[in-house]
Parts: structure tokens; C-alpha cells; sequence
């Protein structure tokens, strides 16, 4: 008879998400998360757009702020294609080596697509937290009077140098930082091949971006004021009701494929 046990490395796995899952928690019931709560919330409650950003497996993060079901409207996903798609670059820079996400100068670009009110606040996740333009784009925002909460290794990022010119980190500009807990690497699990694997931080950070949204639509709730939430598309009535709620913010707020 086959055995009926779980694979080895799906245990070793299970342990490395569900404990790092459980820290997250512990660390949002103790308050640690009410930081970023708050500064989301006073903005959505001011009228403010939520700007998530993140580069490579990062805009997995970005994603799951902005733009889903159960979650904030108010709410706009930044990519380093807008730089192409609503800026002067071209498609092939985004292809090229080295990555454009390591440029500092792409920030400046990027920055200036997204469409700004006094009250927006960013959101910005890179597991390193030293690329220049996840930096960039940081200390663009404080420029500019808006609030940043990053979501970094903080492990991962007190190894490596910063790519910078400010010789920052991400950690290092923005307002409130919140720990993904990824290990140095990301990878969690002995190599196979030679290389490690298990990779945590989509995982944490996806994690993360859920309590924030909760907790941010708990905190409006809280104060009597429209919790506006988008209701998935896929069940009646919920595009009239998602068109209805994002036609307040125009282009504010963009919902690309």
C-alpha cells in the first residue's frame, strides 16, 4: 500500500508559512499593525487614494490592495509598465538589462503618472527593499507630503547594500515598516539542486495586505463613515455597484489588465 503520509518538504513547507502567518497575527492583535491602519484610514476618510506599488513578485502585493474583491476601491495599483503605458518609455526598457526596477531614475517617471491629491497615501512593497525604484518612488511620495507604510524583509534587507543614490533603504524613508518576515534569500527550505527553496514572502505580504484592508475598513466602520468596498464582479449586481463607488475617484484610480 502507498503510504499516505505527506511528503517531507510539504510539512517542512507548511511549518515555515503557517509560522510566520502566526506571528503576523500575534503581532496585529498586540496593535502592530494600527499604525498603518490609521494612516490608511485617515486618508480614505479625507477622500485619499491608497497607491500600492511593488516590482517583480512584488506587485503580487500591490495587487491584492488594490483592485479585489472584499477590498478598498479607493485604491491604485502602480506598475513599472505605467512608466510605458501613461509615460514616454518605451516597451522594450522593460525587458532590459539590468532590470529597470534596479534603475533610480525610473522613479521620477513613474512618479508622475500617478494622478495625486494631498491626502493619497503609498503603499510599497519590496522583499530587498533596495531597489531604486521602490527607494525612489519612497522618497518621491515623502517629497511630496504623502505618507509612505512599506512592507520589506527586514533580515533580508539589513544584508544587502542599498542600490540608491540616497544610500537609503526602503525601510529607512518610510513612515511606518511593517516586516514580512522572509529570511535572507526569501527561500526557506535546504536546496534542492544546490539551491535553496520555499520561497515566503508573496505569502506574508499577501497576508498582510489582507488585516490591512480589514483592519482599515473596520476602523471607518468604527467611526461611522462609507466603508467603500468593491463586491466581487463576478456575482450580480457587483459591476454596477464597483462603477458606481470607483466613479468618485476618476482617474485616480486605474484598473489595467
Amino acid at each position: 500500500m502507498p503510504s499516505t503520509a505527506p511528503p517531507s518538504h510539504v510539512l517542512a513547507f507548511e511549518h515555515e508559512v503557517t509560522s510566520r502567518l502566526q506571528q503576523v497575527s500575534t503581532l496585529a492583535r498586540a496593535g502592530g499593525l494600527d499604525a498603518a491602519v490609521e494612516l490608511l484610514a485617515t486618508a480614505i476618510a479625507r477622500g485619499g487614494v491608497v497607491h500600492a506599488f511593488g516590482t517583480g513578485h512584488s506587485e503580487a502585493f500591490a495587487m491584492e490592495v488594490a483592485g479585489r474583491a472584499g477590498g478598498l476601491i479607493p485604491t491604485n495599483r502602480v506598475a513599472l509598465r505605467d512608466a510605458v503605458l501613461f509615460g514616454d518609455h518605451q516597451l522594450a526598457e522593460l525587458g532590459g538589462k539590468p532590470p529597470l526596477e534596479r534603475d533610480p531614475n525610473i522613479a521620477r517617471d513613474l512618479f508622475a503618472t500617478v494622478r495625486r491629491e494631498p491626502d493619497d497615501v503609498f503603499v510599497i512593497a519590496s522583499n530587498s527593499g533596495v531597489n531604486g525604484s521602490v527607494v525612489g518612488m519612497a522618497v518621491l511620495a515623502r517629497e511630496h507630503g504623502h505618507r509612505v507604510i512599506a512592507v520589506t524583509s527586514l533580515q533580508h534587507t539589513a544584508a544587502v547594500a542599498p542600490k540608491h543614490p540616497s544610500g537609503k533603504r526602503l525601510a529607512d524613508v518610510a513612515d511606518v515598516v511593517l516586516d514580512n518576515l522572509a529570511p535572507y534569500g526569501d527561500a526557506t527550505l535546504d536546496p534542492v539542486g544546490g539551491v535553496p527553496v520555499g520561497a515566503v514572502s508573496s505569502l506574508t505580504s499577501a497576508y498582510l495586505a489582507q488585516l490591512l484592508t480589514i483592519g482599515t475598513a473596520a476602523r471607518l466602520a468604527e467611526q461611522g463613515l462609507e466603508v467603500p468596498l468593491y463586491v466581487s464582479a463576478n456575482v450580480p449586481g457587483g459591476d454596477e455597484h464597483n462603477h458606481a463607488l470607483e466613479a468618485r475617484y476618476g482617474d485616480r484610480i486605474r484598473r489595467g489588465a
